[in-house]
């Protein structure tokens, strides 16, 4: 039975019993067989509507425990089996409390039902993004087919306005494709031959055909949804602390009621009934459901609206770490520069330095040689094959051609003519990247290669450095390149020369006096990503680096990683703020429920005490449900 039908079911069977509570001080009418009406209509309600409370309440105290159903359970079945007892001994029963205290809980628990499904409303709209069927060439000819049928290696036609179907690479066409719905990105993106498509993104203006790659759970959309389900169900460090509150603070709040009904009774010699009632008062209204509902209702919004934003944050315990951040270090290419290197000078017999430098770099993934390939491809110049390929890790790449052994990539020890060198100086500082091809002992010719920064870096750096954070550049990249584009960005130190094995080493060594945040995109990032407090991916970046980090940006743009820790910090203090609340609730709420401001009229019923009870807890989800709305806008983007 659900909460909201058990909910319907203890309203009904307690209007009779209200109508008596209004009607009888004026009219003296009572429930057609008075008490044992009432008594009828009380023992179905806790047997229908109350029972979970009770089972709940039974198997924690089996295992030594308590929970928050404990305080409800006590409460309404010190009242019900008072009354009882009273019954027969021809005493005033007040089978009522136990009836509005059920009925009230249940009315706050389908309140907050309803918030949370809001709150997580996020997962259903990105589900409901998913394209239902595609346009898949099957048999000879295209043919419309469920999404459920697409498989991968898949040739799918999109049509203009159409939703893209699932992730691939586009075959023939070209087009412009709405990727808001997935990175959050606004502007439309330009796509043709060879670049990749998103499931679930809108095709503008153009068809294309593409094949499929990821199908299924595999696509983007499926994995997004995933790590959100995953993080709104996880828990932030700080809901341990709340959990071991909660759990002493039951036996507490027990004392507490038992010591009001000593006062009252045996100091103030109140009747049984009425010591009892403000006893039960302050079990109810001491219940701390809002404490457990402040840390998991805030994790929900703040993780959805962040995935709305195109900012997946992976767990709650990400959130906390944040909150300490003081430091954020990033990584250069593809992080703050744009990552599409470009070869713009070669030094030496351009036609034999940029052959041999392609043929070595052929079969390479690095960044810079698919500069190199792609600029003798522009040219004419094809590789040749090599043989005992072999790549130095941080240094290059070195395999013989036409049985000579050649390196490309740093310097090292080879020798280098003093008009080369001086040439490497210039191109270095006009932040160049200079890649020396040679013998294996010799250089005799510089390719320089420069990536600049993204349009965005300069202002989100700046943005951090105005909230007190201090900015790192880490590559492995020479001093006066990293130097030219640290200057170009205002970052406050740059850390150069760094073997991608070093960087999570330079990360610890900030660690030790800084909480750090680690940008950044590639396979060699992800050490260093898993070494921070808190990792930042590029969404852009391989598969490696997303799964090392903590928060994942699925838009190519810094700016979004102030976006990330404004609404990771903001979901934290909404979260304390809520727990804030909760304490203070409890501590205003328990001495009025104990008769302690009864003789100026401040008197709480046990009745009343459950519905402020709920009411506290449908607060809590309301404060979380701000989080839709603050403002997570970097300072300068403000209009």
């Amino acid at each position: 039975m659900t909460t909201s039908q058990r909910f319907w079911i203890s309203l009904v069977l307690s209007v009779p019993m209200l109508v008596q509570m209004i009607l009888m001080p004026m009219t003296g009418w009572m429930l057609p067989g008075g008490d044992l009406t009432s008594l009828v209509l009380a023992t179905l309600i806790m047997i229908v509507s109350a029972r979970p409370f009770l089972q709940s309440a039974w198997a924690s105290f089996k295992k030594h425990h308590s929970n928050m159903d404990t305080l409800v359970a006590i409460g309404t079945m010190t009242a019900y089996g008072f009354s009882l007892y009273a019954m027969f001994n021809h005493q005033p029963v007040f089978f009522e409390t136990a009836a509005f205290v059920t009925t009230f809980i249940l009315l706050g628990q389908v309140l907050e039902v309803k918030m949370r499904k809001q709150a997580s409303n996020a997962i259903e709209k990105l589900l409901n993004l998913q394209a239902k069927d595609a346009i898949v060439f099957r048999n000879g000819h295209f043919q419309k087919l469920a999404i459920d049928e697409v498989v991968t290696g898949d040739i799918i036609k999109v049509k203009p306005g159409a939703k893209i179907a699932v992730d691939g690479v586009i075959v023939k066409g070209q087009s412009t494709v709405d990727e808001s719905m997935v990175t959050g990105e606004s502007i439309p993106v330009e796509k043709g031959a060879g670049d990749s498509v998103i499931g679930a993104t809108i095709n503008v203006d153009g068809t294309m055909e593409y094949r499929a790659q990821k199908v299924g759970n595999d696509t983007m959309l499926s994995q997004i949804v995933a790590m959100v389900k995953r993080a709104q169900n996880s828990h932030a460090p700080i809901q341990s602390l709340t959990d071991q509150v909660s759990n002493l603070f039951v036996p507490v709040v027990l004392i507490i009621a038992i010591i009001t009904f000593l006062i009252w009774y045996v100091g103030l010699n109140a009747t049984v009934a009425q010591a009892l009632i403000f006893a039960v008062s302050v079990v109810v209204i001491a219940c701390p459901c809002a404490l457990g509902l402040a840390t998991p209702t805030a994790l929900m919004v703040g993780i959805g609206r962040g995935a709305k934003l195109g900012i997946l944050i992976k767990n709650g315990e990400v959130l906390e770490a944040v909150n300490g951040v003081q430091t954020v270090v990033f990584d250069k290419t593809g992080t703050i520069t744009v990552g599409k290197p470009q070869v713009t000078s070669v030094r030496g017999d351009l036609h034999r330095v940029v052959r041999i430098a392609a043929s070595l770099e052929a079969d390479s993934q690095h960044p810079l040689a698919s500069a190199i390939v792609q600029f003798g491809n522009q040219r004419g110049i094809e590789p040749l094959p090599v043989s005992q390929f072999k790549s130095l890790d941080g240094y290059g790449v070195t395999a013989q051609l036409n049985a000579q052994q050649f390196v490309v990539g740093k310097l090292g020890s080879r020798s280098i003519s003093p008009d080369l060198q001086q040439q490497a100086n210039a191109m270095q500082q006009a932040a160049q990247t200079v890649v020396y091809v040679g013998d294996a002992h010799n250089v005799f010719g510089l390719i320089g290669i420069q990536d600049g920064p993204k349009p965005t870096s300069r202002a989100a750096i700046t943005e951090l450095r105005k909230r007190g954070l201090t900015t790192v550049m880490l590559t492995g990249d020479n001093q006066q390149v990293a130097n030219a584009i640290g200057n170009q960005v205002g970052i406050d130190a740059v850390i150069a020369n760094v073997l991608p094995e070093q960087k999570a080493d330079y990360v610890q060594q900030i660690k030790q006096t800084n909480q750090v945040a680690f940008v950044g995109d590639g396979i060699n990032d992800a050490p260093a990503l898993s070494t921070a407090d808190v990792g930042i991916a590029m969404g852009s970046g391989t598969d490696v680096a997303i799964e090392a980090g903590g928060i994942v940006l699925m838009r190519n743009d810094l700016q979004d990683v102030n976006r990330a820790l404004l609404l990771s910090g903001k979901t934290f203090n909404r979260i304390k703020l809520n727990l804030f609340w909760a304490f203070i609730y409890n501590l205003i709420g328990i001495p009025i429920a104990a008769g302690l401001f009864s003789g100026v009229g401040l008197m709480l019923s046990p009745e009343l005490a459950g519905l402020a009870m709920a009411l506290s807890s449908v607060s809590v989800v309301a404060s979380s449900l701000m989080l839709n709305y603050v403002n997570v806008t970097p300072h300068h983007l403000k209009s």
